[in-house]
């Protein structure tokens, strides 16, 4: 079962592996990004920020979809990290429907990009791919941590 797909450019950290992973009672995170998939060093890193007594997987966007869709993560209770709103929408479009909400934790700014909060910043192709998922009735937030308010996605 999905529990939370987080879109936050730093992928697992602290923040995430702590506060997220203890607030929802999961046991599973999947690191779902194509560049974590096929980098051993970046492996490495995200291993030292994953709790004691979480399941970690890292996986490819296109490997994580087939995961998903074909059941086997069905048993988890699963956090899910994303990288970008691009990885995130494509992941929600390949699942036909499994992702209900994609919590917005974290986008860096970067030239052409308009802050919508603290912590996140997005180009106005962005905007758009979170407005489209918003039209196919996926809830679009943000939220850093589980004890700040959350706040509606509005483009």
């Amino acid at each position: 079962m999905i529990k939370l797909v987080r879109v936050d450019h730093r992928l697992l950290h602290g923040q995430v592996a702590v506060s997220w992973f203890n607030n929802l009672g999961v046991n599973t995170i999947l690191v779902a990004n194509d560049a974590v998939a096929t980098d051993d060093f970046r492996k490495s890193t995200i291993r030292l920020a994953k709790p004691e007594n979480a399941k970690l997987v890292m996986q490819s966007i296109e490997t994580s979809i087939k995961s998903i869709n074909s059941g086997i993560t069905d048993k988890y209770k699963m956090l899910i990290v994303v990288e970008s709103v691009n990885d995130a929408k494509k992941l929600i479009d390949g699942t036909n429907g499994k992702i209900s909400s994609l919590n917005l934790g974290g986008t860096k700014p970067r030239e052409g990009t308009v802050s919508y909060s603290k912590t996140i910043n997005l180009t106005p192709e962005e905007a758009d791919m979170l407005t489209s998922l918003q039209e196919k009735n996926v809830d679009v937030y943000i939220q850093q941590v589980p004890n700040e308010n959350r706040q509606e996605f509005h483009k």
